[in-house]
C-alpha cells in the first residue's frame, strides 16, 4: 500500500500537468485549477487509473490521446457538462473525488506515478489477453511435464525390454506431439 499523498504533492502535480499538457477542453483546465486552488478539496482528490466502482469521478483528457475530453459522474448520473461538475465539486468539497487523467505517456510519467493511487473499488481483473497467456502457459507446462514423464516410461520399457509397453507409449507420445501442433 502506498503512503498517503500530501496536499502539496497533489497541487504540484496538477500545476505540472497543466503546464505540460494541453487539455482537450479549456473547462477541464479550469476545473483542475479550481481544485488545485482549494486545499480542502485537494484533500479528498485521488488520482486513479480507472474509475470503476467509484461513487464520484472525473475523467479528463489532454490532446494526443483518444478518449472523452470531459466526463463527470456521481452515482449513476454522468455528464459531459463542466459547469455541473464544477458546481458539484464546489458544493460537495468534502466528498471523495476520483480523477482519471488521460495523457500521452501517462503510465510512464514519474510525476503521475507519485500521486497515482490504487482505486479501492476496482475489482482485480485480468485482461482477456493475460488470461489467454496464463492458460497457454499452464497448458504448455502440463504438456511438457506429461511428455517428460512419458519419455521416462519409454526409457524404462526399453531398459526392461518390454516391447508391447514401448510401442504403446511411443504411440501415445506421437499422438501427444500431433495434438500439440
Amino acid at each position: 500500500m502506498k503512503a498517503s499523498i500530501s496536499i502539496d504533492e497533489k497541487k504540484d502535480f496538477i500545476r505540472w500537468f497543466l503546464n505540460k499538457h494541453q487539455m482537450k477542453t479549456r473547462e477541464a483546465m479550469w476545473v483542475l485549477n479550481y481544485i488545485a486552488g482549494h486545499d480542502q478539496i485537494v484533500k479528498y482528490v485521488h488520482f486513479v487509473d480507472n474509475l470503476e466502482g467509484c461513487a464520484r469521478g472525473l475523467s479528463l483528457s489532454a490532446h494526443g490521446v483518444e478518449s472523452e475530453p470531459f466526463l463527470f459522474f456521481k452515482g449513476n448520473i454522468m455528464t459531459t457538462d463542466p459547469e455541473k461538475a464544477f458546481h458539484d465539486i464546489r458544493l460537495n468539497w468534502d466528498e471523495e473525488l476520483y480523477v482519471e487523467l488521460h495523457f500521452e505517456e501517462a503510465m510512464t510519467s514519474p510525476e503521475y506515478a507519485l500521486v497515482r493511487e490504487d482505486n479501492p473499488f476496482a475489482a482485480v481483473k485480468l485482461a482477456e489477453e493475460e488470461k489467454e497467456m496464463a492458460d497457454a502457459l499452464i497448458y504448455q507446462s502440463v504438456h511438457q511435464f506429461s511428455r517428460e514423464k512419458l519419455l521416462q516410461q519409454i526409457d524404462e520399457a526399453l531398459d526392461t525390454r518390454d516391447e508391447a509397453t514401448f510401442h504403446k507409449l511411443v504411440r501415445i507420445l506421437q499422438q501427444m506431439d500431433t495434438e500439440k501442433e
